[in-house]
């Protein structure tokens, strides 16, 4: 499938002034992204677990209007952000051949997200996701103003739940790569990998094989250890990765880590699980350390704390086990089975190493869902 598969048939319905609501989470990556090539697509394979309780909540207000150009409004939390806009429209000239009415329509986007913004954890995965889907649901109604159903695979209607969530992450993928992972979960696969039937570089996919019943429910505790923007974008980031000297070896490292993982999640072997999850965060910020110019987003007190998880784990033997982000925040992995153990792990030793000893408490979900009012 291309992108080709996503331009719009046309429209059957106009539609007047209304709204669409959707929230959509963030997503942790295990196997992660960094580097990317053509228009937001990526150099090797990642999969994420999608999250449940850090999430964006969009409502997309619309109303038809005649002058030229986009028109839209973006408020967080109630209050006008400017500083939004220019993202948000470039976001809209990447997915206008795809979504055509953008112009059509005075927009006011009011979002809102669970979780402290520039806390760190992905509000751009869960804020671009949200507004795709918001995006698809007006598409919809443009061709079923009525019902605006979906359909299943062998029921009737205009348009089949799959083709949605995978233009949806189409869409999101352009405004932010890891957002099309938070269309689906609990476990999604982006890029293109030989192992995984049905993976592709333009959208998320469902992770296709068995998972063991030792990943169900895992836990991710978010420690935050830095609040403030980061001094280098991962937009940045990323682009640093063309001239890398280390990046053909980073992107090889990660496709096989990925073909590891597959066995890893048949069987549950969460030693093996460990391994792989925290050499990949490393590597990710040994590409930031080596690049050039070279940064570091990790700050003294994550080091910290990945220290202490590593007495912890020796001295217990607890599963628990660490993954980070581009930034210096900590996501503490751990089976559900451990959540008491380890809970009190966090609250009386590594709550000390976060900003006002700041942490939230998340899990693995299922994916975005549709508010109706």
């Amino acid at each position: 499938m291309t992108e080709h598969n996503f331009y719009s048939k046309p429209y059957t319905h106009t539609l007047e002034k209304g709204k669409v609501s959707w929230q959509s989470p963030s997503n942790i990556a295990l196997v992660k992204y960094w580097g990317k090539y053509g228009e937001q697509l990526p150099k090797n394979t990642s999969i994420s677990f999608t999250l449940s309780n850090c999430l964006t909540k969009t409502t997309l207000f619309y109303e038809p209007k005649t002058t030229a150009g986009f028109d839209f409004e973006v408020y967080l939390d109630g209050k006008r952000e400017e500083g939004f806009k220019p993202k948000i429209e470039t976001f809209f000239k990447r997915i206008e051949p795809y979504i055509p009415f953008l112009k059509d329509y005075s927009f006011r986007l009011e979002t809102t997200n669970s979780f402290p913004h520039s806390s760190g954890i992905a509000s751009s995965a869960s804020g671009m996701s949200a507004l795709a889907l918001c995006l698809m649901e007006m598409e919809l109604r443009h061709f079923d103003r009525l019902s605006a159903s979906l359909r299943s695979a062998t029921g009737s209607g205009e348009m089949t739940r799959e083709y949605f969530n995978q233009k949806a992450s189409f869409l999101a993928r352009l405004g932010s790569g890891s957002a099309c992972r938070s269309i689906e979960g609990p476990l999604i696969v982006w890029g293109e990998h030989p192992q995984i039937p049905g993976s592709s570089h333009f959208f998320g996919t469902k992770y296709p094989f068995e998972v063991h019943k030792n990943f169900a429910n895992y836990q991710d505790t978010i420690l935050l250890v830095d609040k403030g923007e980061k001094q280098v974008s991962s937009t940045v980031g990323h682009n640093l990765m063309y001239d890398h000297p280390f990046a053909e070896e980073r992107f090889a490292q990660a496709n096989s880590n990925m073909q590891k993982l597959i066995p890893v999640l048949k069987e549950g072997n969460l030693n093996e699980f460990i391994n792989i999850v925290e050499s990949e965060a490393l590597s990710l910020h040994a590409m930031m350390m080596t690049s050039m110019p070279y940064f570091i987003l990790m700050k003294p007190n994550t080091l910290e704390i990945i220290n202490r998880i590593w007495s912890f784990r020796k001295d217990t033997g607890s599963k628990v086990c660490f993954t980070l982000d581009a930034g210096a925040n900590v996501h503490v992995l751990y089976p559900e089975g451990e959540k008491e153990l380890v809970s009190e792990f966090i609250e009386t030793e590594l709550s000390a190493y976060c900003k006002n000893n700041e942490f939230i408490h998340d899990e693995v979900g299922q994916g975005a869902v549709k508010i109706t009012s």
